[in-house]
């Protein structure tokens, strides 16, 4: 059996990284195919592994649609077969100091940390208004699989919820505040939770990885190490590629 993955990134630069992780990891070279609404997945297979990765936009929304087309046009029943898993990759800001800069992220929950409401007496979730999800947890049969591959390669890491946000956080303030909500939060990003609804609404497990680029709090690019996180993210996907799915 093959097993079947879409990785889903924000940017081509994310999407290069985990394409270029995927070739060290001994797959074939990547097959393009175009999908509607101006998407292309590549599309690497060999080794028992289909891999597909997908630039999907930057936001839950764009990322949520590009997502869903994907799944659309690989149901299961298709010749090509629907997805076995579905993951959500890139760079992210991490949370000091469980991440620090340079180091990988595993999702053990995918959340939506500003989906909810302000009132006089806090923030409410959108669970605590009486509607929708704010989170998808992550198998740790999952994620003790992914971390094991990692920690095996010497690859620093952690596991623990990733924050998807629609505004990055650029304030000390703004990071105590998402950090003391949603306590042990490693890593904020701006898609996870896009991929995870549309994910859920084919009944396909879900996973984000992330590799960290900055530090959560006070915006200050010139302290921002893209090129690190984005090689970060590179060996990880080399050392993930072949234990997504459990093998048949």
């Amino acid at each position: 059996m093959v097993h079947r993955i879409l990785i889903v990134t924000a940017v081509a630069a994310e999407a290069d990284s985990v394409s270029a992780g995927l070739g060290l990891s001994g797959l074939d070279g990547p097959g393009h195919l175009p999908l509607p609404g101006g998407f292309a997945l590549r599309r690497h297979t060999g080794g028992g592994v289909r891999a597909d990765v997908l630039t999907g936009g930057v936001g839950p929304a764009a990322v949520a649609a590009a997502t869903g087309t994907a799944l659309a046009c690989a149901a299961p029943g298709d010749a090509d077969g629907g997805y076995d898993l579905v993951v959500s990759a890139g760079i992210a800001g991490g949370f000091v100091p469980v991440a620090p800069v340079g180091t990988v992220v595993v999702s053990g929950s995918v959340v939506a940390a500003d989906l909810g409401a302000q009132t006089p007496d806090g923030y409410l979730t959108v669970e605590e208004l009486g509607f929708g999800r704010s989170a998808h947890p992550v198998a740790e049969a999952l994620t003790g699989r992914l971390s094991a591959a990692l920690g095996a390669g010497g690859l620093a890491h952690t596991v623990g919820p990733v924050l998807t946000v629609s505004t990055v956080t650029g304030t000390a303030g703004r990071a105590a505040e998402l950090a003391g909500r949603h306590p042990g939060a490693a890593a904020e990003a701006m898609e996870g939770f896009g991929v995870a609804e549309a994910a859920a609404a084919y009944g396909v497990p879900v996973v984000e990885i992330r590799a960290v680029s900055n530090a959560v709090g006070p915006r200050d690019r010139a302290a921002w190490r893209i090129g690190e996180a984005l090689d970060a993210l590179r060996r990880a996907f080399a050392l993930l590629s072949t234990v997504f799915v459990e093998p048949s």
